[in-house]
């Protein structure tokens, strides 16, 4: 008998909570937009900071297997230019989910 009511108080908590979640015009379950936009905001910094690890890594190995001044230097400025346009990317995809 205890049992019939621990799941009758266990539907009275559901319903609470399926009435507080329909209040801001969600459906149980469904994830809030800030959340979404946070975690999406979140996954382009982590993509940017991939792409930035990437073009460090690839930079180095070009500097380590230039032949010449010139083409170390070249891969200096490449990898920067890399980063430059992850940090770009990273921004326009954030600004993006902003607004």
């Amino acid at each position: 008998h205890s049992n019939s009511t621990g799941r009758r108080s266990l539907r009275a908590v559901h319903r609470a909570r399926a009435v507080r979640m329909e209040g801001d015009g969600r459906k149980e379950g469904e994830t809030p937009p800030a959340v979404a936009r946070g975690a999406a905001s979140l996954g382009a910094s982590v993509q940017e900071w991939v792409q930035h690890m990437k073009a460090s890594v690839v930079g180095v190995w070009r500097k380590a297997t230039a032949r010449s001044e010139q083409e170390a230097a070249e891969a200096d400025l490449r990898a920067a230019k890399e980063q430059v346009e992850a940090t770009d990317e990273a921004e326009a995809k954030k600004k993006r989910l902003a607004g």
